[in-house]
């Protein structure tokens, strides 16, 4: 089993129904908790297993189309609990949401995210996709930067990054070296260390696993994210995931983060959009 699918795997709840046991690992921090993406791709595998059986005459749907996650308190490595709902069972798509909680050491539980998604099958829409969108021009992997060359105090607040092979353009890491561009856009490739091919619930990770775009504005400290809505638009194909993050706007110490995901076909396969806090920036 790779590290992935380890780490966002999920069990049945023999006595309860809708729900499952998971298990938030150490290895997959970022900051001060466990990365967004992850969490939300625990939540996604959970509904996968609520959504991806036949139900009488409806179909499986079992590959994430939209999810949105709200962060209600940051997850922390432990155990934790998934609940799922049906909210409605189609012929097309259908519905369903989940909660991730986790023990909030009295006794009771605290809801780390909240989610509503809708899913579907992808393998019905493979070929149909088009985009005026195109990827990003980026060096080749071997010319990037990769994590090992990052700050120290960097990879010391993210264990995350030992489970990734992410390779940063070089025009866009300027934070690393304390020139931020301000230009507001980080991109790179991004595969998993362990060689774990890209499926849909990867990318539920791949939008929420470069650094926060916000260090290439100047901004210091990480970025917690609020809201995060992924949309996945195809089943990407082996190898290299190219990622790009964009932000626009800041008002109010809140900035929006916008990630797009091509495969090695140079296909669209995934975007996203979440609100963030941000810190004031450096003078």
């Amino acid at each position: 089993m790779s590290e992935f699918d380890d780490g966002s795997a999920v069990v049945a709840r023999a006595q309860e129904q809708g729900a499952y046991d998971a298990a938030l690992g150490d290895g997959w921090r970022i900051g001060g908790g466990v990365n967004g993406g992850m969490l939300l791709s625990i939540a996604g595998r959970a509904l996968a297993a609520e959504l991806g059986t036949s139900d009488g005459d409806r179909p499986p749907h079992p590959h994430p189309l939209a999810i949105s996650a709200y962060y209600l308190t940051p997850g922390v490595p432990g155990p934790a609990t998934v609940r799922t709902s049906v909210l409605r069972r189609g012929r097309a798509v259908s519905n369903g949401q989940a909660s991730l909680l986790q023990d909030d050491g009295a006794g009771g539980e605290v809801e780390r995210i909240r989610v509503l998604a809708t899913y579907g099958d992808l393998a019905t829409m493979d070929d149909e996709a088009t985009t005026t969108a195109t990827p990003p021009e980026l060096p080749p992997p071997d010319e990037c930067l990769t994590t090992e060359q990052a700050p120290p105090q960097f990879l010391k607040a993210a264990s995350l990054l030992e489970r990734l092979d992410l390779r940063l353009d070089p025009a866009t890491t300027g934070w690393a070296m304390g020139r931020p561009s301000g230009n507001g856009v980080i991109r790179g490739w991004l595969r998993m260390v362990d060689g774990r091919e890209p499926d849909p619930l990867l990318l539920l990770l791949a939008v929420d696993a470069l650094p926060p775009v916000a260090f290439e504005l100047g901004l210091p400290g990480w970025a917690p994210t609020l809201e995060l809505t992924a949309h996945v638009r195809a089943r990407p194909a082996p190898g290299w995931l190219r990622v790009n993050l964009t932000s626009r706007t800041m008002s109010g110490g809140y900035l929006e983060e916008d990630a797009e995901v091509w495969d090695s076909r140079g296909r669209f396969v995934a975007l996203s959009r979440q609100l963030a806090r941000a810190a004031t920036p450096r003078r």
